[in-house]
């Protein structure tokens, strides 16, 4: 590889960067031709990238990167993975999904929404990450009810002024 694409490579590698919010580092070596194929057809289906980085490349882009990605450089030993997804806990439950048949892919590292988690331990922590889609549902699943109960509690008091103000009260 010339000077100048691995130049283009890093700049490459530093727009991906700095477009996402979700960066996981995982280990696929060893996986034989059918099930990397596998791990590519469940990653697509649950809409995260995955592709294999060089190290030094990606390195060097996190370098030049206006992001802080912590102790994720010194994870980038061996072989690496990059998967980049919108919702932050896709990846990792692809991993974990994927990791019921085989015994990779292991996960080096992530950075989720300005948060660095270094290691396969953190596994779970990461699936237990809510998208921001679910937690707008929770929000208004949470705003929602105290209404709901008004609402209904007004419609079993009767329609007579008095049972209204007695449900008021109560409430």
């Amino acid at each position: 590889m010339t000077r100048e694409e691995k130049s283009q490579v890093i700049q490459d590698l530093t727009a991906q960067l700095a477009d996402t919010s979700t960066i996981y580092l995982a280990d696929i070596s060893g996986l034989d031709a059918v099930t990397t194929s596998n791990l590519r057809r469940a990653c697509f289906k649950a809409n995260v990238t995955l592709a294999v980085v060089k190290n030094t490349l990606l390195e060097k882009a996190m370098e030049v990167s206006d992001k802080d990605f912590g102790e994720l450089p010194e994870v980038l030993k061996g072989n690496t993975s990059m998967m980049i997804a919108e919702a932050a806990n896709a990846p990792a439950k692809v991993i974990k999904e994927f990791r019921k048949k085989s015994d990779k892919p292991l996960l080096k590292g992530a950075y989720v929404e300005e948060a660095v988690y270094v290691g396969d331990d953190q596994l779970d922590a990461l699936v237990n990450i809510k998208s921001r889609e679910e937690l707008i549902g929770d929000i208004i699943t949470l705003l929602q009810s105290p209404a709901k109960n008004v609402v209904s509690a007004l419609q079993s008091g009767g329609s007579k002024l008095s049972g209204i103000l007695k449900t008021l009260s109560e409430k």
